[in-house]
């Protein structure tokens, strides 16, 4: 299912084993390399290890109820997993990040994401305009497809190709012929005679 990754903030985390409340997500752990959630960083008074963790490997749903996992033992701390505590300490924010394109061109800042809730893949990138261009057009989206790099200052994308277009009337002028102008006659047709 496409969620945006907004949604995804302050939501519960639901224990199947109890059915209780452990905690609600504060921020996603996300991967520049792939731009993959690997964890959401979790809040909540029933926690042991102050940052707490959530893989979202270990994510068995999402509901409406909130994100279910089976146990509190799948909350981690931030030594447990040696990858997430790699990212952590990268401190990569999606949100914020500059869009450009590779004609180094300033496109806007990234608003907002959509992802997979399956595996937790960020398909797209939700951009705002900058103040002057934000008040004629509201944002854009890029299709992760479109991202060439991913740097600690920007979001670098293919800048989109067009074509220039031709003038309509040119276009057909230069396809019409007037049949009452041409320059060369027409051939007589031949008879054909009977011998």
């Amino acid at each position: 299912m496409l969620i945006l990754g907004s949604r995804l903030i302050h939501t519960p985390v639901m224990s199947l084993q109890t059915g209780a409340r452990l905690a609600h997500t504060a921020k996603p752990i996300i991967d520049p390399a792939n731009l993959r959630i690997l964890a959401y960083e979790v809040e909540g008074p029933l926690l042991a290890e102050n940052p707490s963790f959530i893989r979202t490997a270990d994510i068995r749903e999402y509901g409406r109820l909130g994100m279910i996992i089976d146990s509190n033992d799948e909350l981690i701390g931030l030594d447990d997993v040696i990858h997430i505590k790699q990212i952590v300490d990268l401190k990569f924010s999606l949100i914020g990040l500059q869009v450009i394109d590779d004609r180094k061109r300033k496109l806007g800042k990234v608003e907002d994401y959509t992802l997979e809730t399956g595996d937790f893949l960020i398909q797209q990138i939700n951009v705002k305009r900058g103040l002057f261009k934000g008040i004629t057009d509201t944002g854009f989206l890029v299709n992760r497809s479109q991202i060439l790099e991913i740097n600690n200052t920007a979001i670098i994308i293919k800048s989109p190709s067009v074509k220039s277009a031709e003038p309509v009337m040119q276009a057909i002028r230069g396809e019409f012929v007037n049949p009452f102008r041409n320059q060369k006659p027409q051939a007589k047709p031949e008879t054909i005679t009977k011998s």
